[in-house]
């Protein structure tokens, strides 16, 4: 695999293993610069594995992997580098100014500069009103977006988070959906690693799904997902089930009156020329359609037919 000067992150025939466990089976995959990106997969399929790696937290066995041009965890690339673990523990003594204090003082900021930088960030993350309180007293959404507070406070080039919106709740996850996409405006290129399907599909340019220690599918989120071959339609009245017209291709209505046609197939023409044919038989038997949009696939509709369990533990 030719490294393009664009790829934040490059891996090739990565592979890891564990005595007899296979971790990592030869993944290869890039990040580019400035993109957010996705991995997925289920629990054991590879992925905190692979970020260690990439983050020089454990050895491959063999293949090779750059994170900003340099070898995967050499002090040079980490420097660089924001990193929210899924399992993180913040030390709950401290507030979360005086700990944002703390942790900016190791990154090597002045304390001008970690204040202000602290300052901002909580709130950017809602946690403003709550800075000068101690950490125990916090719940575990607060203390998700503090975390993401810690990896962002250096501006880090690039940023690991592992399950970020993990036990937010839906305005934090808003807050911290902004400020990614602020993130990545700014040319910060973000690796995330998470089950939340459809903030994933909000969020990320590309994703990789991995199975087994193995890439299975990844590429654009609008490439792989797709369309369907359905559509949504509605009328001013539900056509009636039992009608012979719709040859048990239309589903029952959904709480907002929808129905999701199957064209593919029906009267031995092809699914355009269906649609047509459906569209102008509504018409004649007096139906004014209200509604009509073609589906679209999902990320859960490409995860759900490549995963599969696995038995690695990662």
């Amino acid at each position: 695999m030719t490294v393009a000067a664009a790829d934040v992150v490059a891996v090739n025939g990565l592979r890891k293993r564990y005595g007899r466990v296979q971790a990592l089976d030869g993944v290869c995959l890039e990040v580019h610069r400035g993109e957010i990106f996705g991995l997925l997969g289920q629990n054991g399929a590879g992925k905190t594995t692979l970020v260690k790696i990439l983050l020089g937290m454990v050895a491959p066995t063999a293949g090779e992997a750059t994170l900003l041009g340099c070898p995967a965890g050499t002090p040079a690339a980490r420097r660089a580098v924001g990193y929210l673990p899924e399992d993180h523990r913040l030390p709950e003594y401290h507030t979360a100014a005086t700990l944002l204090d703390v942790y900016g003082g190791l990154q090597g900021l002045d304390r001008a500069t970690r204040r202000r930088r602290a300052a901002e960030l909580l709130d950017l993350l809602g946690l403003g009103r709550a800075g000068g309180l101690r950490v125990r007293g916090y719940s575990k959404g607060m203390k998700q977006r503090l975390g993401l507070a810690q990896a962002l406070l250096h501006r880090p080039d690039v940023l690991f988070l592992d399950e970020p919106t993990d036990g937010v709740d839906p305005v934090g996850r808003k807050q911290i959906r902004d400020l990614l996409l602020a993130e990545r405006a700014r040319g910060v290129t973000i690796f995330i690693n998470s089950h939340l399907l459809g903030e994933v599909e909000q969020l990320c340019d590309r994703v990789a799904l991995l199975r087994q220690g193995r890439v299975v599918r990844a590429g654009r989120v609008a490439d792989l997902a797709g369309w369907k071959g359905t559509w949504l339609v509605a009328f001013d009245r539900p056509p009636l089930a039992a009608d012979p017209w719709d040859a048990g291709r239309l589903d029952p209505p959904d709480r907002d009156g929808r129905q999701r046609f199957h064209p593919d197939g029906l009267w031995g023409v092809d699914a355009d020329a269906a649609l047509e044919r459906f569209l102008a038989e509504a018409r004649h038997r007096g139906l004014s359609l209200r509604h009509l949009e073609r589906e679209r696939g999902t990320l859960e509709d490409v995860y759900l037919e490549f995963a599969t369990p696995s038995m690695v533990t990662t």
